[in-house]
């Protein structure tokens, strides 16, 4: 099975993040119950000081080098991410899309229709490339601008609500989809380091989204144990 993780800046993690990706190889590692491969065209962090994705100085050192790999970029979208998702499948051979995306394009390029729309493009994308694909894809997560403003937290609930019937619209028995649930009592104050970016706690808590989803949906692996 060969996962390929699909985000933004929450995903791909900035110098010194443990990042949730991690989170969710230690699940892997634990629990998955058969082999398996995180694959993907990127490794990098992204680095501030050079306002680009050329850090390696990931949180935690016994994250291997081969469990790094992801799609993810620090402000990148579904606007961004859809030409390039059928590709990043080929290569890698992707069965499993760990998807988290939708927060960046309703800030700054897209409103919620055209968002769920380049998302449906997204899964097309996907399916071209492997038309047994499965994905897992996360609502928008609570954050600090939608907490300090209601227009946008209304777009964050729309999109949530399009992107849930997006994916009930597309599912198929050969090529499933799933929506996780949004972390439960996902504190931007205690889960985040600045609103937006998850701390450990945050980590933890969308790391379980997805695993949880899978197994309790597809059977696979087992319900997510914090580790560490």
């Amino acid at each position: 099975m060969r996962f390929l993780f699909v985000g933004d800046s929450m995903t791909v993690g900035r110098a010194g993040d443990i990042t949730w990706r991690y989170r969710m190889w230690q699940h892997l590692e634990a629990a998955f119950g058969g082999p398996y491969r995180i694959v993907g065209p990127r490794t990098e962090l992204y680095d501030p000081e050079a306002d680009a994705p050329v850090s390696y100085a990931y949180g935690a050192p016994d994250f291997p080098a081969g469990a790094r790999h992801h799609l993810a970029g620090w402000g990148v979208g579904f606007h961004h991410m859809w030409p390039l998702i059928g590709e990043a499948v080929r290569a890698g051979r992707v069965d499993i899309l760990l998807v988290s995306l939708g927060l960046i394009d309703l800030g700054f390029y897209t409103d919620s229709a055209q968002t769920e729309r380049n998302a449906r493009a997204f899964i097309a994308g996907a399916r071209a490339a492997n038309p047994r694909i499965r994905a897992v894809f996360l609502p928008v997560v609570p954050n600090i601008r939608a907490e300090a403003d209601p227009a946008f937290a209304a777009e964050v609930g729309r999109f949530n609500e399009l992107l849930g019937k997006a994916v009930a619209d597309l599912d198929r028995p050969g090529s499933p989809l799933l929506l996780a649930s949004r972390p439960a009592a996902y504190d931007i104050h205690a889960d985040t380091y600045d609103g937006t970016h998850p701390a450990p706690s945050g980590e933890h808590k969308l790391a379980a989204a997805f695993a949880d989803a899978m197994h309790q949906a597809w059977g696979l692996g087992a319900p997510y144990e914090r580790r560490g």
